[in-house]
């Protein structure tokens, strides 16, 4: 079920009442905030993980170092 589904479910006539489904589904509760790290923020920290499995997968394959 898509949000704009579930706020239909909720609340038929929305559009009405709300200028966005962003803003009619935070009021129903659907949406909610949550708090991070500031440093989960940044893209190095984010796609750490992803650069790491990219360079095993790569030393897997080929062996060796990426030259770096």
């Amino acid at each position: 079920m898509t949000l704009r589904d579930r706020v239909e479910a909720l609340l038929p006539n929305w559009e009405a009442w709300y200028p966005s489904l962003f803003d009619a589904a935070v009021d129903l509760g659907l949406l909610r905030a949550r708090t991070c790290s500031p440093s989960s923020l940044l893209l190095s920290n984010r796609h750490s993980a992803v650069q790491s499995e990219a360079l095993k997968a790569f030393q897997e394959k080929w062996g060796g170092t990426t030259g770096e």
